[in-house]
């Protein structure tokens, strides 16, 4: 008997899950960490925080799983991907707060970018905008604010790393300094027709590429670790994507054409082009879905700022319900809308509208209004946000899709994915497992194990989730999309 142990460190928590050979789900375990706002648009992690909740979750797995320990062959890993820490080279421990993929700190940096007009440029080679939800402004207000840090880097006495690269680097005990592609990819320093960090744009953002990891295919070695003593022996680390690639992959969307929705405190849409890297789009992104053998796939993506974490947000800062499962009952009673649409613009809207100025807002309240329809709200601007990337994308693309996969831990809730199948008109299959950002990054650890032989001869393994088709009369789904573009031009043109 052999297991492949993954770790999951999403924007909310830390994660271990449990598979076999098959790819199946055999236990799960997970930490939450806090989010920390300290000014209004800036979201950090603390990452020794990060570090403690992942050994804490795996401990936890392995725990209820004695007799798994001597059976672990391997660990995969897969992550949130634009954030960013800064650590020491000699402990490992972060010497920042991690600076989180919705934190808006690096935008006047941006803008001062697109002034000296290499927004073209940086999407021919990077393909992505010059955006704040992407690392490099980050770094980039890191090196001007904190001159001891950046002094640290120029010395290299720092390093630089999304978190699988942390990660790696503390599971290994500073051993392997490493990323794939699919992160460095997220990071507006990497050029992916070459597969390499770009030196130029690097000196445009004040990132010393010295810094920056050595940038591997998903099912290289990563090193070996023992979880900090958890294991009897060390483990090769093989699987390494960032999530929402990590969950294209899970879904064997293998073929160009083949899409798939993440929905998570963001959501993702990935589209499969091929192995071309596509041209520059106006809405969409390009990355790297992946790197095997040498050779890469390419996406189109279309990014959501704020999704399940709107829920969280009416949990934590507003204290309208007490859990999601509240959440979903209140959504429910409610039966519709009312009129109430909730534009989640915290930190800005991404694709399609791209406006980091936008702010929040609640519209169409009544004073028949209630909790229950600004918490339906909150559902329903997952599947319009979702309906205006997949609008976009077909227009970009020229695919016509025909039904979508979708993951990630609110797909499993019913009334989300109905409604969402009802909004964006087209079939919706639920992956078999919520987990599929694990499992993608467990997958490519098992081509990594040499214990699959190819991608194609992973397709024996896919399952088959729950299907959800249109239920709602089409005019009735249009006529509340037309109330949420309403809605979000009246948060446009107040911004």
């Amino acid at each position: 008997m052999k297991h492949l142990l993954a770790i999951d460190q999403s924007t909310s928590a830390s994660k271990a899950v449990l598979f076999d050979m098959a790819g199946h789900v055999l236990d799960k375990a997970g930490r939450e960490h806090r989010q920390h706002y300290p000014q209004a648009g800036w979201v950090e992690h603390d990452a020794e925080e990060i570090w403690t909740t992942t050994l804490a979750a795996c401990a936890e797995l392995l725990g209820r799983q004695p007799t798994v320990r001597d059976t672990v062959i391997g660990l995969s890993i897969t992550n949130q991907r634009e954030t960013v820490v800064v650590f020491d080279r000699d402990t490992g421990r972060p010497l920042h707060p991690a600076m989180v993929w919705q934190c808006r700190r690096g935008e006047a940096l941006c803008e001062a970018q697109r002034q000296q007009g290499r927004d073209a440029t940086v999407r021919n080679r990077t393909g992505l905008r010059i955006d704040g939800y992407f690392s490099a402004s980050k770094l980039q207000w890191l090196v001007r604010e904190r001159p001891a840090i950046a002094e640290l880097l120029r010395q290299g006495r720092a390093l630089i790393g999304t978190m699988d690269t942390y990660l790696i680097y503390r599971l290994t005990s500073g051993a392997v300094f490493a990323t794939d592609h699919t992160n460095a990819s997220r990071t507006l320093l990497y050029d992916i027709g070459t597969l390499r960090w770009d030196p130029e744009s690097c000196d445009w953002w004040q990132v010393p590429i010295t810094a920056l990891a050595d940038v591997r295919d998903c099912a290289a070695d990563f090193g070996s670790t023992d979880l900090g003593g958890l294991l009897p022996r060390a483990v090769p680390i093989r699987g390494v994507m960032g999530d929402s690639q990590a969950a294209l992959f899970a879904q064997h969307c293998f073929e160009a054409g083949t899409a798939k929705a993440t929905f998570g405190t963001g959501s993702s849409v990935l589209l499969n082009v091929g192995s071309k890297k596509p041209s520059a789009a106006q809405g969409s992104v390009a990355a790297l879905a992946w790197v095997h053998d040498g050779k890469p796939t390419y996406a189109l993506e279309g990014i959501v700022n704020y999704s399940a974490a709107t829920l969280n947000w009416l949990r934590d800062q507003l204290g309208l319900v007490s859990s999601i499962e509240e959440a979903t009952a209140l959504a429910g009673d409610a039966g519709a809308n009312d009129g109430v649409y909730l534009v989640p613009a915290f930190t800005g809207l991404s694709a399609p509208h791209w406006r980091h100025d936008a702010r929040a807002a609640i519209v169409g309240l009544s004073a028949h209004s209630d909790r229950r329809h600004i918490v339906r709200a909150a559902f329903e601007a997952m599947a319009y946000q979702l309906r205006d990337v997949l609008e976009m994308m077909r227009a970009e693309s020229g695919v016509e899709l025909q039904q979508l996969q979708a993951d990630g831990g609110p797909s499993a809730n019913a009334l989300l994915m109905q409604f969402t199948a009802d909004i964006i008109g087209a079939g919706l299959q639920v992956a078999e497992y919520p987990e599929c950002s694990a499992r993608g990054a467990a997958l490519m650890g098992l081509l990594g194990l040499g214990e699959q032989a190819s991608i194609s001869a992973l397709r024996g393994l896919q399952g088959q989730g729950k299907q959800y088709q249109r239920s709602m009369p089409a005019e009735v789904a249009q006529k509340n999309y037309e109330g949420w573009q309403r809605a979000v031009r009246q948060v446009l043109s107040a911004a």
